[in-house]
């Protein structure tokens, strides 16, 4: 399997670059091996990137933006969906790719498995059960006895119900706070994303904007080629004319 990075090396923008080096950089890293297709220069990479960039993938233009990557023909995503694969760790699931072992990936899936699975002890209950010596010897207890053993028996029952009750309190105070502390996390959590999302959002208007300024840019002068050659046969027809 052959990882496919699609590239614009001519690209105007400095935010595209910058992605581009931050998805070779780390590939490189984990010695992936991947193959770049530069989409500034060749017409048919840039057509089959558009063409295999699933429609739900595609912005609101319809024109996807590099780096695009795949898994052969197998689309795995662009810049963002990278990078929310690289900060949890998920790369080579990402790529289609089986994470080599000792990696903090495939230590992650094991632990994952291992709790979706859960873990099951083998309970060996011990056959040998003491007789009291009063029971082997068949000695019978008087009523007196058996009074003075339940008054005993109910001391006994009543302490451990109150520290029962007590651990009982000391259980539900913590999950509480355990709650708080987690919702806390939450929030901050949610602002980081919210902060995030609002500068890749910024980050791709720009990039749009950049490549549409590069496609106008290109049309004109292509309109300007075609001017310059209609004027020079202009120039040659009348020559000929006046010969």
């Amino acid at each position: 399997m052959v990882i496919k990075v699609f590239l614009a090396s001519s690209s105007g923008s400095t935010a595209i670059k910058k992605k581009q080096q931050d998805v070779v950089a780390f590939l490189e890293a984990l010695k992936v091996d991947y193959t770049e297709l530069d989409i500034a220069c060749s017409e048919e990479n840039r057509m089959w990137m558009r063409q295999n960039v699933p429609q739900d993938k595609k912005p609101a233009n319809g024109i996807p933006l590099p780096p695009q990557i795949f898994n052969e023909e197998s689309y795995c995503g662009d810049y963002e969906t990278f990078f929310d694969a690289k900060e949890d760790n998920s790369v080579y699931t990402f790529l289609g790719l089986p994470p080599p072992p000792g990696s903090k990936e495939a230590v992650q899936a094991e632990e994952e498995h291992i709790m979706q699975n859960g873990t099951h002890v083998e309970e060996n209950p011990d056959d040998s059960v003491e007789v009291p010596v009063e029971e082997r010897n068949g000695d019978a207890h008087g009523d007196k006895d058996q009074g003075e053993a339940a008054d005993e028996e109910e001391g006994e029952g009543g302490k451990a119900g109150d520290e029962a009750t007590e651990g009982e309190t000391a259980v539900d105070e913590a999950p509480a706070e355990e709650e708080e502390e987690g919702e806390e996390a939450v929030e901050e959590t949610e602002e980081v994303t919210e902060d995030t999302q609002a500068q890749a959002e910024e980050e791709e208007e720009q990039v749009e904007e950049d490549l549409q300024s590069e496609e106008e840019e290109e049309l004109r002068q292509l309109e300007e080629e075609e001017e310059a050659e209609v004027e020079e046969g202009e120039e040659e027809d009348l020559e000929d004319t006046q010969e």
